[in-house]
């Protein structure tokens, strides 16, 4: 995660994140709430920015009032153009003179206002799922009726950070994932208090960038999933309509938050408009060893826990977990529901680090069953795909707890290891074809804790 920051906006401290490698620069502006530190724990998210990081140089910040940025009394609430201040001052603070703007949502009225007000500044606008108005009228009739807004902002303040409360139209496929839920609603819960987000909301509600489109004079892509329910399509036609020369991509989908659906076509168009090619269009193809744990029994034991004290004891497990990735260089990948997915350069080390995992979660009173394989598989940004990493998740499926099991490819290619293995029989994996041989790994060596 890159160094959070601090500039200072009429006498407000504004948190800021410059993380990336290109020669163009880009200011992502974030929704109506964010947190900077809390948006790499997401591991989507995580892969989103660290890919805009691979073609741009990329600055990122939370709105005064939100995150890591200084809050502000419910009497001061920032108006659009002390918005577009802190985006001025955040550039001024990183050093950038000139930059595309990327905002979502809320965070695409900021940029709009910025881009026809400072021309000079920006190089290029994107805006994915923004609206022009929050808000109900005859001549723009896609936003909430009064009444109903007044109902969404009541109900945030009422049920603010509540895993189950959250709407599911901004999830889309997201919404059945447990985690992805919870990680939501501390997300929004470290972003703004109750009364805060409230506030927000009603602020924006009065938003109306309608007579700005037409003054905005650079190079614009506009980026609408054509499902969403929260900004729908044809805002997105209507405020392409209206900027100069603008570009319009309507894409499958209806999850609101472009992080919650596959957002892969959302960044190819993004590096398309800025350099001109997409690099993700071919999946690099390499041999490498997958690495599946998840924790055994862990149903019953959150029923037991409850919530608090089991969301405490999954958050030491996943720290135990990276720490022994980084020791064995492995690199996460993902974590699904209790689980984890990392890859690894070398078999030898994904046993070993397997085995350590094992023996490093069992004095916190958890089981895990992990799973090894080595094959050839895709990796496309952070995320990676293949057969292989089908037949790991399978064979780790088939374990007990504290057990490693891998398969024949992997005990063949760490012959000399002094890893020691065990034949568990064959097996029809799920899906597969074939059967496949399983072996049960172990160690004498103690930093393996086999």
């Amino acid at each position: 995660m890159p160094t959070t920051q601090y500039a200072v906006s009429g006498g407000w401290n504004i948190a800021y994140q410059v993380f990336g490698e290109g020669e163009r620069n880009l200011v992502y502006v974030p929704g109506w709430v964010s947190n900077l530190e809390l948006m790499w724990d997401d591991p989507v998210l995580a892969s989103i920015l660290r890919r805009l990081g691979t073609f741009a140089t990329v600055v990122t910040f939370d709105k005064r009032g939100t995150g890591m940025s200084d809050r502000v009394p419910m009497t001061q609430l920032p108006s659009l153009e002390d918005r577009v201040d802190d985006v001025r001052a955040v550039m001024d603070a990183a050093g950038v003179e000139k930059a595309t703007l990327l905002g979502h949502s809320e965070g695409g009225n900021m940029c709009c206002f910025f881009a026809a007000t400072f021309p000079q500044r920006a190089e290029g606008l994107i805006l994915v799922s923004t609206y022009a108005k929050r808000i109900w009228s005859e001549d723009y009739p896609w936003a909430p009726k009064p009444d109903r807004r007044e109902d969404e902002i009541r109900m945030t303040e009422e049920h603010w950070g509540d895993p189950d409360s959250l709407p599911g139209l901004i999830l889309g496929p997201r919404v059945d994932d447990p985690d992805f839920r919870a990680w939501l609603a501390r997300y929004f819960r470290l972003s703004a208090t109750p009364r805060a987000a409230a506030q927000l909301l009603r602020m924006n509600t009065e938003v109306d960038t309608r007579a700005v489109l037409p003054l905005i004079h650079v190079p614009t892509l506009c980026l609408y999933r054509a499902e969403d329910e929260d900004v729908r399509i044809e805002e997105g036609r209507y405020i392409a309509g209206q900027i100069p020369d603008a570009k319009l991509v309507e894409m499958p989908g209806k999850a609101h938050l472009f992080w919650a659906d596959d957002p892969t076509p959302i960044v190819d168009e993004i590096e398309e408009f800025m350099t001109g090619f997409r690099a993700s269009a071919l999946p690099e193809r390499v041999l490498s060893t997958v690495m599946f744990t998840d924790i055994v029994g862990s149903t019953e034991l959150a029923s037991r826990l409850g919530d608090r004290k089991w969301r405490a004891l999954l958050e030491r497990h996943q720290q135990v977990i990276r720490e022994e990735l980084a020791r064995w260089r492995g690199v996460e990948r993902g974590t699904a529901g209790d689980g984890f997915i990392a890859t690894f350069d070398g078999p030898a080390r994904a046993v070993r680090a397997a085995l350590a995992i094992a023996a490093a979660v069992r004095p916190l009173g958890l089981e895990v069953r992990a799973g090894v394989h080595a094959g050839e598989v895709e990796l496309v940004g952070d995320d990676v795909a293949g057969v292989a990493v089908h037949i790991g998740a399978r064979i780790a499926a088939l374990a007990g707890g504290g057990q490693v099991l891998v398969s024949r490819t992997v005990r063949d290619l760490v012959a000399g290891s002094e890893l020691d293995f065990e034949d568990r029989g064959l097996h029809r994996l799920k899906g597969l074809p074939d059967e496949w041989q399983v072996y049960e790994a172990s160690s004498q060596d103690p930093s393996s804790g086999g």
